[in-house]
């Protein structure tokens, strides 16, 4: 087993003593704060390309703050490091954090390609580090209940799932439209319904067919549809893009009725996401208890580690994940827009 942290907090209890590669919006707004306030974890250094902005984070969260990543990764004060980068960067920096003897947290997409992936996977596995890809939504308790709803029969037997994540645009100077950075709509929202196949669907699904919407000026695609098929059947038709009215919700549709996740992928920690069952004709509406995912994907990753875990977790999804991706983009219709 991987050596299990040193760092402790006030009470003698262990912590991971974490260092964050790059400045990223969803570090600063999201995982910063909660790495700052976690009971298992202790925030020891942020790193960026522009010093000045690596101080200013710092300064904000009560940490150091270093120049260039390869500075932060050659501490001995940092057990493990998480990655928010914009995807095709992943691969060079999680690989380099794996190498420095540091165990990985990082964002969703883990890589742009499956082979990255997959090599990522037998790094960890071969420098017995934790790497976990971060989904933070699958740590959201509401997904459990709505588990427990289908294992209980209150849908019959599942016939289809859909699932739609959609934004309205974005920053056009950020790295979600510029390919040579992994953007594209694909790999930012439409993974969150592909990840949610995986959920409910069983087996490995098959990509029957998708579209992509690539956009003239950028070359990155702003949106998309998918359909997969599960090997019993059961279909999952999915929606995706960057230039929609705000969309995060999946249903699922069976035999006996239909369960709808209107805020699937990014409720807010004080919010108690509803969740409507719809049965021959009555429709109940469940109130999920508040949740902070932020929060939980922290502490399990913390979890991992401080148990002594020496390899990657959520392999087999994550790389399943990974050929789905792959599987949308050789099959896609590409239209323009």
């Amino acid at each position: 087993m991987s050596p299990v942290p040193t760092g402790r907090d006030g009470d003698g209890g262990r912590r991971v003593r974490m260092g964050v590669l790059g400045c990223a919006d969803i570090a600063l707004r999201r995982m910063l704060p909660a790495i700052a306030a976690a009971e298992s974890a202790e925030l020891v250094a942020v790193a960026s390309r522009d010093a000045a902005k690596a101080q200013r984070a710092a300064a904000r969260f009560g940490c150091a703050g270093v120049k260039g990543y390869r500075t932060l990764l050659e501490r001995d004060d940092i057990d493990a490091v998480y990655v928010p980068l914009p995807p095709a960067l992943h691969f060079e920096q999680v690989a380099e954090a794996l190498l420095a003897g540091k165990h990985v947290l990082c964002e969703k997409p883990l890589c742009t390609t499956h082979a990255e992936a997959a090599e990522l996977m037998e790094l960890a596995r071969r420098h017995r580090r934790i790497l976990a890809e971060n989904f933070m939504f699958l740590h959201h308790s509401q997904h459990a209940g709505v588990r427990s709803l289908v294992e209980s029969g209150a849908i019959g037997g599942l016939e289809v799932l859909s699932g739609s994540f959609g934004v309205p645009p974005l920053d056009p100077t950020g790295f979600r439209y510029a390919p040579s950075l992994g953007g594209g709509a694909l790999l930012d929202v439409g993974v969150y319904p592909l990840r949610t196949a995986q959920m409910y669907l069983s087996g490995e699904p098959e990509v029957l067919a998708a579209t992509l919407r690539v956009d003239d000026a950028t070359g990155v695609d702003v949106a998309g549809t998918a359909l997969l098929c599960a090997p019993d059947g059961v279909a999952a038709q999915l929606e995706f893009g960057f230039r929609h009215s705000y969309r995060s919700r999946y249903a699922l549709w069976g035999g006996a009725g239909r369960i709808s996740v209107e805020r699937a992928y990014t409720p807010p920690e004080v919010l108690k996401p509803v969740v409507r069952l719809q049965q021959q004709d009555r429709l109940t509406e469940l109130a999920m208890p508040a949740d902070d995912q932020v929060r939980n994907a922290l502490a399990a990753f913390t979890a991992a580690v401080l148990a002594g875990g020496d390899g990657p977790v959520g392999e087999a999804e994550s790389l399943l994940q990974a050929r789905l991706v792959e599987d949308v983009r050789k099959v896609a219709r590409i239209v323009g827009g």
